[in-house]
């Protein structure tokens, strides 16, 4: 063969690759709204800087005519290039490809680019559009998924690992993205479920629709598997670019610093007037978060589950900050069971990938009934204070309002090791709310009063004098300053500004044994 074949034989084997199932599944993969697993691809990376691996790996079925049945590449694209200059690795399932079925040798190409990640220290996108495991191949399949879980858990807080569900994925291949740190779904064209409408209908005769048991919606709002939904897939993969802007490349560095021109001196003169006076009123503390940050922009993440708490990033002087805030627009910011998973996941992966933490604390208590207790709310509940406590990142607390009881504690306390604890003028930290704690207390005066209701308003007012407010706790030293709710931007970036080289740790474990 002179060089002119040669090249003639790589041209053709690049076409027969690139076309992945032929122009007819590709035509049908853009009928359903989809784009194919390289234009995804391409419009994940900085342009020109996609390098793809494996390109000519094929399955080693011989079994049900599958010899017959090869397709350069295998229904996976995988490779490495750039986000914003910065090196991410990539594996793309391809429906058009076998239903983007994973065999064995699909499998063995994700895992070189999970192993090819992992030692370079880069994050790792997974983009998710798969049948399943392919049944031709039998054990083999379901051997390669499980090498894939190996390295999910093998990296998990070494590099950032993201998800994106851009079609079906069902049965065993929902637990690679479960492990991973995010998951990003596309509404209406994406589900996720280990058993299908079918198998249910079967088994416990439910009827349910593939999008009422696995769609966006459902794993944003019921289910939290889901962090993200977005309205198409352009949106969804603008998404992922961000949310690597606001991580570092692996456990070892520190995420990137954005410039700003928002003054780190700013006033935020609409913070004087947002905790109302009267305590059980609602408002938004998103209002806060965005006042504060760098640009007014706020990144959430689980918008739609455990409404009660709000997580997700914001800049700080152009740095990458965590934010876990109590909601008192949902259940009054109380602490149940869905929030404190909720909250606690994200706290660590902030400090698994040095991302300081800003806590702002609003908060009555544990939210209180059978289903919580029955459900398991001691343990769940656990699982936020140990994240906490476990945290040797840059953690700062401010009090805006209500910090009772136990809540108290788990949000982030001075106890847990928080650097700074700031509280607002109108913070309220006790054991219990005056009117309970006067119910108790007091119990036998009230009972025996010729005006118990006029009593009663006498000692809850007398214990809100003393207790509600943030001057008890800061003359023991658990509130380190009570600052004007108007300086609180410029506050904030000095104190993160002051824990820039903080060093701390924990005793030398294999690791520890979170409440699961």
């Amino acid at each position: 063969m002179d060089r002119e074949q040669q090249l003639k034989r790589l041209e053709e084997m690049n076409a027969a690759a690139l076309a992945g199932g032929g122009q007819s599944r590709i035509e049908r993969q853009h009928a359903a709204g989809r784009k194919t697993a390289r234009e995804r691809v391409d419009l994940l990376f900085d342009p020109g800087t996609f390098r793809e691996l494996d390109r000519f790996v094929t399955h080693r079925c011989t079994d049900f005519g599958m010899a017959a049945q090869r397709v350069p590449g295998d229904g996976v694209v995988t490779g490495y290039g750039r986000i914003d200059g910065r090196l991410v690795y990539v594996f793309a399932q391809d429906f058009t490809v076998f239903g983007g079925s994973l065999s064995h040798a699909f499998a063995e190409k994700i895992c070189k680019v999970m192993d090819h990640a992992g030692k370079n220290g880069a994050p790792l996108i997974g983009l998710n559009d798969s049948g399943g495991a392919r049944i031709q191949e039998g054990v083999a399949s379901l051997g390669g998924y499980a090498d894939i879980f190996l390295r999910n858990t093998m990296y998990s807080g070494v590099i950032p690992q993201l998800s994106a569900i851009m079609g079906p994925c069902a049965g065993g291949a929902v637990y690679s993205p479960a492990i991973t740190d995010f998951v990003a779904m596309v509404d209406k064209s994406s589900y996720m479920f280990v058993t299908g409408p079918e198998v249910i209908r079967t088994v416990t005769h439910e009827e349910v629709s593939q999008e009422e048991l696995g769609g966006a919606h459902t794993h944003m709002a019921t289910s939290g598997v889901a962090h993200f939904s977005t309205p198409d897939e352009d949106a969804c993969i603008a998404l992922l670019r961000e949310m690597l802007s606001f991580m570092p490349q692996n456990n070892m560095e520190e995420a990137p610093p954005k410039p700003t021109q928002d003054p780190l001196d700013r006033s935020c003169p609409k913070l004087d007037e947002l905790v109302p006076v009267v305590a059980n009123k609602p408002y938004d503390i998103r209002e806060l978060i965005t006042e504060i940050a760098d640009d007014h922009h706020f990144l959430e993440v689980q918008g739609e589950y455990a409404k009660n708490i709000v997580i997700g990033w914001l800049r700080l002087n152009g740095r990458s900050v965590g934010v876990v805030a109590n909601q008192p627009e949902h259940l009054a910011g109380a602490l149940d069971i869905d929030a404190s998973l909720k909250a606690a996941r994200f706290v660590r992966f902030c400090d698994a990938f040095n991302i300081p933490l800003l806590v702002l604390e609003d908060v009555p208590g544990f939210l209180p009934g059978t289903a919580q207790e029955f459900g398991g709310i001691i343990k769940h509940g656990a699982k936020l204070l140990y994240a906490f406590a476990e945290a040797t990142v840059p953690k700062v607390t401010l009090i805006t309002r209500k910090a009772y009881g136990g809540a108290y504690c788990v949000m982030n306390s001075k106890h847990l090791r928080a650097d700074f604890n700031f509280a607002y003028p109108t913070a309220e930290i006790a054991v219990m709310g005056p009117d309970g704690a006067v119910n108790i207390i007091y119990r036998r005066e009230l009972k025996a009063a010729s005006d118990p209701v006029a009593l009663k308003a006498k000692l809850v007012e007398d214990y809100r004098e003393k207790f509600a407010n943030p001057y008890q706790a800061a003359s023991l030293g658990y509130v380190d300053e009570v600052i004007l709710p108007r300086t609180t931007r410029a506050r904030l970036i000095d104190a993160f500004d002051s824990l820039e080289n903080k060093r701390d740790e924990m005793p030398a474990k294999k690791h520890g044994n979170i409440p699961l």
